[in-house]
């Protein structure tokens, strides 16, 4: 019996070390990144919006980001736990494909980027891909009275690259993305 209490204080201790060192490693790497860590804060027009959370955005004005499966609640981040097999949540994306091409009719039998349809594990996701935003450009464009090239050139501007060019895909942040639009003249 004793021997049994040493090996489990014994694996504790190696346990402890092993995590502590996990933890200062995880927060000493966070304080070398940008924001440090915290959340990125942005203040637009007197609001105080988090870029690291996805917002609403239901005019045809601005470009949509990812559906949220939580209506964008941040106290209550989680996926829907429906798979590709599960009716109900094939139907809700059928609605959601409908709902797009209507908004944006310019682009006919066009493939819709699975991101603009389907929500992510968190709910919360701020970011689309470069395909996704170029899917809205047209409609962007044509609402706002600007030229097309005008929007690409500000989705090429707003796109950020793979970390190192490596790790993750390119990536565009829907809330700085639609406030640059705001401030395109």
């Amino acid at each position: 019996m004793k021997n049994h209490i040493v090996s489990a204080f014994r694996l504790t201790l190696v346990m402890l070390a092993v995590v502590g060192v996990y933890l200062i490693f995880v927060y000493g790497g966070s304080k070398i990144l940008p924001t440090q860590g915290n959340a990125e804060i942005i203040n637009y027009k007197g609001q105080k919006f988090y870029a690291n959370i996805g917002q609403e955005f239901k005019s045809d004005q601005y470009f949509q980001g990812r559906p949220s499966s939580v209506n964008y609640n941040a106290a209550g981040s989680g996926g829907s736990n429906k798979g590709p097999s599960n009716k109900e949540y094939l139907e809700t994306v059928e609605k959601r494909i409908d709902t797009l091409k209507m908004k944006n009719p310019e682009m006919g039998n066009t493939k819709v980027p699975a991101e603009l349809v389907t929500a992510s594990g968190s709910g919360l996701d701020p970011d689309i891909s470069k395909e996704g935003a170029l899917y809205q450009a047209k409609r962007i464009a044509k609402v706002r009275n600007l030229s097309e090239e005008q929007i690409k050139n500000l989705i090429n501007t707003q796109t950020e690259k793979p970390l190192l060019g490596l790790f993750g895909p390119a990536k565009i942040n829907v809330l700085k993305l639609n406030i640059a639009l705001d401030q395109l003249k």
